[in-house]
């Protein structure tokens, strides 16, 4: 009786593949598979660093009604964008860098750059309309947005006198 000797498996994805092309992750701060999905990631990058940029402003806004965050740090002005360097100010920029360091570590995350990368897969499968073809649903929209809204005016219309008449007695 002889013994077999299990086989060795290769890992997942092409045998002899660099890390990259075979998606796993090539150190601690390396891109997940950053050759697939660039456009969806940049796009879902720069709508969540658009809105940390909207709440570190809302933030702002709340922090220079204290007095004492008004006040610049040793009279300091930053010359390119001529704004004081006060402690509102501070707060809100360190906030929103952290918060743009973990939007691109979040985007890394496997699962999440899958989902993106799948996304722009399915977008590229999408066939577009023409502009002739926009053109023509527009109209149809439009012409029925206008035949509803007459047909609901004069229903609308009809029931107050059926209603007035019934309840009120007026003609």
């Amino acid at each position: 009786m002889t013994v077999q000797e299990p086989e060795k498996k290769e890992p997942e994805g092409k045998a002899g593949a660099t890390p990259a092309e075979s998606g796993v992750s090539g150190g601690l701060f390396a891109p997940y598979r950053e050759d697939q999905g660039r456009h969806a990631r940049m796009a879902a990058f720069w709508a969540l660093i658009a809105f940390l940029l909207f709440g570190c402003s809302f933030l702002h806004n709340l922090l220079v009604q204290w007095e004492s965050l008004t006040v610049p740090l040793g009279g300091i002005r930053i010359p390119v964008v001529g704004v004081d360097l006060t402690p509102a100010f501070l707060i809100c920029f360190l906030i929103f860098c952290a918060g743009a360091i973990l939007i691109r570590s979040w985007q890394q995350r496997p699962k999440v750059a899958d989902l993106l990368i799948d996304t722009e897969a399915e977008l590229k499968k999408v066939t577009w309309p023409g502009g002739q073809e926009v053109w023509n649903a527009s109209i149809v929209v439009i012409v029925s947005v206008i035949l509803l809204g007459g047909f609901l005016a004069v229903a609308d219309i009809f029931l107050f006198r059926l209603m007035r008449y019934v309840i009120l007695g007026i003609s």
